[in-house]
């Protein structure tokens, strides 16, 4: 059963870090080096496993309500000595032991895009970078901001950044990501990205890897990137320009040909210093196409055009969509709006835990077959149900009452109904944390 599979591999990433622990440890000397109740297997995987009750209910489920089960002060003290990367390299391993076996795909389509992690701490903390400010609230809250890379086909978190809010930078993020992400091989990356993504350094450090970029820029009548080319008059179009970028007004630079842009001190960009006489040369395409009556979208990209005409280029992007749905699913289905904890450190754990949890969860709903009935819509599987079923997947209950996780989610069904549209909030209203009062019990 794949189900099985799943656990086995999900076990051997643990394993795989626990065998390594002591890289991981606050004090590598000391930390988990006896064998207690809660060993460091059991921790990672109880972070994982965990849900958005109180934690000493997610204990108490957690080990079947064995009566000497570990108390929460013995769950905070091992998580104590638990660095937040050992989740990060459990999420990685794990991703990396689940990739599809057979012929890799020609392309792999990426979505980038971040999302804010908000949460109550102590004023002991508030010296703490996560720090943002009182508000309205005595202790005063904190904020981690996300950025994710999202594997669009397999609906599953590829790599991710965590950075405090006041030292967001989601230039960077991506920059760090596209360098260290791995490219299958035979396979080309394409990096999806909005608006906020569009930069010349972001596409210089996606070509420098060889890999593929499509940006949504403002449109051309805008003061944005693409401002200032010779257009056509036509409304839509599929153009090619040549940009030569250069970091000093020196006129005794010579631009043999394409268009030339000065990149100023303020503005990053990582491949020529800033007073520099060198050039970096960039060809892309600006494709601009109508998405209703008299409105248009621009998005720059260097995919090859006989295989991605103007009306692939304009679903490819829409496609982009689905990263936003992973977040509310991140946030309010796996539960990453629910901490169980005031420190940033611990917070960090349970973004991994949780953004691990989805990725598995998704792993096994993908490879779930659903029998067609001939009803009147297509049938997708619950995730709110599948989650639930996965989480009770992950507790040492489930070794001695194996649970059909497959036949389970056959089970959890719900209707697909296509065309619902929903208006988007033109404002973005701030969701405070929920205190640990108002947990569900």
């Amino acid at each position: 059963m794949f189900h099985v599979k799943i656990k086995s591999l999900f076990l051997s990433s643990i394993q795989s870090v626990v065998s390594t622990i002591s890289d991981f440890a606050v004090h590598p000397d000391k930390d988990f080096t006896r064998r207690k109740k809660f060993p460091a297997d059991k921790l990672l995987t109880f972070l994982i496993a965990e849900g958005s009750s109180a934690t000493k209910n997610e204990l108490l489920d957690f080990f079947d309500m064995d009566i000497d089960k570990p108390t929460d002060s013995a769950f905070n003290q091992q998580r104590a000595k638990l660095k937040h990367e050992a989740l990060e390299a459990v999420f990685h391993k794990f991703n990396e032991s689940v990739d599809s076996p057979g012929a890799p795909p020609d392309y792999r389509f990426l979505a980038a895009d971040g999302s804010t992690a908000t949460f109550f701490s102590g004023p002991r903390f508030s010296t703490d970078e996560c720090f943002v400010g009182s508000g309205h609230s005595a202790k005063g809250f904190y904020s981690i901001h996300i950025n994710a890379f999202y594997d669009l086909e397999r609906h599953t978190y590829t790599d991710a950044l965590l950075q405090p809010v006041h030292q967001k930078d989601e230039f960077r993020a991506f920059c760090e990501i596209v360098d260290r992400h791995p490219v299958p091989a035979g396979t080309k990356n394409v990096y999806i990205g909005d608006r906020g993504y569009c930069s010349y350094n972001n596409m210089a450090h996606v070509l420098e890897k060889q890999q593929h970029f499509l940006f949504r820029t403002k449109d051309i009548h805008s003061k944005g990137l693409v401002a200032g080319f010779d257009f056509p008059d036509t409304g839509s179009f599929d153009m090619d320009v040549d940009v030569a970028l250069v970091r000093s007004q020196s006129s005794k630079i010579k631009i043999e040909s394409g268009c030339r842009r000065f990149v100023d001190k303020a503005t990053s960009f990582d491949f020529i210093e800033y007073g520099s006489k060198d050039t970096y040369c960039l060809t892309f395409r600006i494709v601009r196409f109508p998405i209703a009556d008299g409105v248009y979208e621009c998005v720059v990209t260097n995919l090859p055009r006989d295989e991605f005409p103007p009306e692939r280029i304009r679903k490819l992007y829409f496609s982009r969509w689905g990263i936003e749905t992973s977040f509310r699913k991140l946030k309010y289905t796996v539960g990453l709006s629910n901490f169980h904890a005031y420190k940033a450190e611990y917070v960090k754990q349970e973004i991994w835990a949780r953004m691990i949890l989805y990725n598995l969860t998704e792993t096994l709903v993908g490879h779930t077959v659903i029998e067609k009935q001939g009803t009147k819509h297509d049938y997708k599987i619950n995730f709110s149900s599948a989650v639930h079923i996965c989480r009770s997947f992950l507790r040492p209950a489930a070794e001695e009452r194996p649970i059909n996780v497959t036949a389970l989610l056959q089970k959890e069904l719900m209707p697909i109904r296509n065309g619902r549209k929903y208006s988007r909030l033109q404002t973005a209203h701030f969701r405070k944390p929920r205190y640990f009062i108002y947990r569900a019990a």
